[in-house]
């Protein structure tokens, strides 16, 4: 049976990985979770963070495919969906929460979650609530993050609310950070443009892109997607083309994003401006329109933001879909991609963004 630890010894002499000293710490750690798992022994779930590029997903995964007992591994964005689904159709129950709660510790032992997050004061009341009931269940959390717990929701509006979350998190997880020197996405690979700067007067890059991935059925028609009309460039039963406009800058969902990635093979991106700009007082950025009500600021101050803040966090969520659905992001922009978003408020979170468009230009993706 493979180990986490064997798993990571033949990545090592087999397949020309690195050696990093924070990676065979984090490795030490998932070994003993799987072994006491395997055992049925009780055992902390583990917390890994740390900066974009050094390998946790890739150690979270290792360590699911190790695993002999029911578990789920799911990228944060599509737990968070499905928990606002299963809530609305347990809705009428005395406690759903808990219901919820106690309905996966009835399916699953151990829950993988990749990319943790939490920008939303909706998913933030949730969790503190649902981590807690999860970990009173039994129910064993392994999961990655670039921030560590006591920064997750900094600033947030309400963020006491979120305390016994971050509480939960540290009393039942082995908080690890996963930081070493090399950025292991940056290794070589295979290059494939997938990325370019729209030249004044010149035809662009995309329109030869489309013609080569659409096989049937090319339409100008607008897609229809849950409750939403997409306005298109164009499309194919393979293919999506749209401008930036059309796709991050209206009130889409990452639940549309999810839907995107589930038809098509490869999502075109036109007319992507430079996503910066000076910073003025503003309101919450509100991102993907997930359900969560817009909330007053009282006397809260709230963050400097950018124009085009809300746009980036969409933009944000559907890279991240498209990467963690290995579909091809084919993107045309007014700068160069170390330009796209230079300064303001979501710069950190913009820090994943840049690394994961940085490693769509490789062949293994779409």
């Amino acid at each position: 049976m493979p180990t986490p630890h064997s798993l990571y010894d033949q990545a090592l002499t087999e397949h020309g990985y690195a050696p990093d000293p924070a990676q065979a710490t984090a490795v030490a750690a998932l070994q003993t979770c799987f072994e006491a798992l395997e055992q049925g022994r009780t055992t902390r779930g583990l917390y890994l963070w740390g900066p974009v590029g050094r390998g946790k997903t890739w150690l979270m995964d290792v360590f699911h495919r190790c695993l002999d007992i029911p578990a789920r591994r799911q990228h944060f964005h599509h737990f968070m969906a499905w928990v606002h689904q299963r809530l609305f159709q347990l809705n009428g129950t005395a406690d759903p929460l808990t219901a919820l709660a106690r309905e996966l510790a009835g399916q699953i032992r151990v829950l993988c979650f990749d990319e943790l997050f939490v920008s939303d004061i909706g998913d933030a009341i949730i969790l503190g609530r649902l981590f807690q009931v999860l970990f009173d269940q039994g129910v064993v959390i392994v999961a990655t993050s670039n921030q560590p717990p006591e920064q997750l929701y900094r600033d947030g509006f309400n963020r006491e609310r979120f305390l016994p979350a971050i509480a939960a998190i540290e009393r039942h997880m082995q908080v690890l950070a996963v930081a070493g020197d090399q950025d292991h996405r940056l290794h070589p690979g295979q290059v494939r443009q997938r990325y370019w700067v729209a030249t004044a007067g010149s035809a662009g890059a995309l329109e030869q892109v489309f013609h080569s991935l659409s096989h049937e059925n090319v339409t100008t028609e607008p897609l229809s997607v849950g409750s939403r009309q997409i306005q298109v460039i164009r499309r194919s039963d393979q293919v999506i083309w749209c401008r930036f406009s059309q796709l991050c800058e209206q009130p889409l969902a990452a639940t549309e994003f999810m839907a995107l990635c589930d038809r098509y093979q490869a999502i075109l991106l036109q007319d992507v401006p430079a996503l910066g700009g000076q910073q003025r007082a503003g309101r919450i950025a509100r991102g993907t329109e997930d359900a969560a009500a817009r909330v007053e600021a009282g006397d809260r101050e709230l963050p400097m933001l950018s124009p085009k803040d809300d746009a980036v966090r969409r933009f944000i969520a559907l890279v991240d879909e498209c990467y963690d659905r290995r579909v091809a992001l084919y993107v045309e922009a007014q700068v160069p991609l170390d330009e796209l978003y230079t300064q303001g408020y979501l710069a950190f979170a913009y820090q994943r963004t840049l690394s994961r468009l940085r490693e769509m230009q490789l062949q293994r993706f779409g």
